[in-house]
């Protein structure tokens, strides 16, 4: 009798162990899902903010570039024309009255003047807006750039490009180029350094560019301040990186996905 009841029991209990038992496993991969799919969302909500903070950088920096090309074209066809009329006006009144030099108003030294003018609105314009970028690209640009600071023969600066690299699309060039001239103008104007060595090199996924000086490095302010946050901003646009580093001189180092590229 007894043995008829625990086999009644067993019977009863075995089935009932087995509904628990695909009841735990139910709840364990249903919870299992829910927690992938939380992962899933998070990432896909990282993704969308970084998705939408890229947009706002690009569109910011868009934004600037706009503005740039305005200003170099106001200053180019308007203030530059004013300045070439002026400089005629000035010749033909130095053909006529000869003798104005006599009377100790030097209408040459104005002429040396206006001409200086015209000259630094020409660099001025250029500056905000390399039309060589566009038909040379980002390597010949900077070739050019520092063939023209080489020759003050206060600083030296080296470029090592390997052969055929490659071309970009205007918008990364254009970035690169603009991150270029701030690396220089740093240097310039606060490491008192006299060499600086520019270092591109490329694999297939990506290009990589150190920026270095022999000086003795960038003051605290400018470490923090508007124009490497305006790098960091730029490289970061095009989906790469800079890191600034301090020791012996100034470092800057730079990475760009190739991806993306023209030619």
């Amino acid at each position: 009798m007894e043995t008829t009841q625990e086999i009644d029991f067993l019977n009863i209990l075995l089935p009932l162990l087995g509904v628990i038992f695909i009841i735990a496993i139910s709840v364990f991969l249903l919870n299992q899902h829910f927690q992938k799919n939380l992962y899933q969302q998070k990432l896909e909500r990282e993704e969308l903010r970084n998705k939408h903070q890229k947009q706002l950088l690009q569109s910011n920096i868009e934004a600037q570039e706009s503005e740039r090309k305005r200003i170099a074209k106001d200053l180019h066809d308007e203030l530059g024309a004013t300045l070439s009329i002026a400089r005629m006006h000035l010749m033909r009144l130095e053909q006529m009255h000869p003798s104005l030099e006599s009377k100790g108003l030097s209408l040459s030294n104005v002429r040396s003047i206006i001409d200086s003018s015209i000259a630094s609105v020409r660099q001025i314009s250029h500056h905000l807006m390399p039309n060589q970028l566009e038909a040379f690209g980002l390597i010949r640009s900077l070739e050019s750039m520092i063939d023209q600071i080489n020759e003050s023969k206060q600083i030296k600066i080296e470029l090592n490009v390997p052969p055929s690299p490659t071309k970009f699309s205007w918008e990364k060039e254009l970035s690169l180029y603009r991150i270029f001239m701030e690396l220089i103008q740093n240097t310039l104007k606060h490491s008192k350094a006299t060499k600086v060595e520019i270092n591109y090199r490329e694999d297939w996924e990506n290009v990589y560019i150190e920026f270095k000086d022999n000086g003795v490095g960038l003051p605290n302010e400018m470490i923090h301040g508007l124009g490497l946050k305006n790098m960091e901003a730029r490289i970061k646009a095009i989906g790469g990186s800079i890191e600034f580093i301090e020791g012996d001189g100034f470092t800057a180092q730079l990475k760009a996905p190739i991806e993306n590229s023209n030619g």
